[in-house]
């Protein structure tokens, strides 16, 4: 068994933490690069009847 696994996490959970770490670590030039990397943006449309309804919620 993994030891991430018996640790209690899931492979996201785990290569979130994975991927923490290694932006923590790199040059401080090379960390804004990353860092920009580390956001994430979801948009969210609902749909009724096979239409969309709104955008973007």
């Amino acid at each position: 068994m993994s030891a991430w696994r018996q640790a209690g996490l899931n492979y996201i959970n785990y290569s979130q933490i994975a991927a923490r770490l290694v932006r923590q670590a790199l040059k401080p030039e090379l960390r804004t690069e990353a860092l920009k990397r580390d956001e994430a943006n979801v948009k969210f449309t609902q749909w009724k009847d096979g239409k969309p309804i709104s955008k973007y919620i």
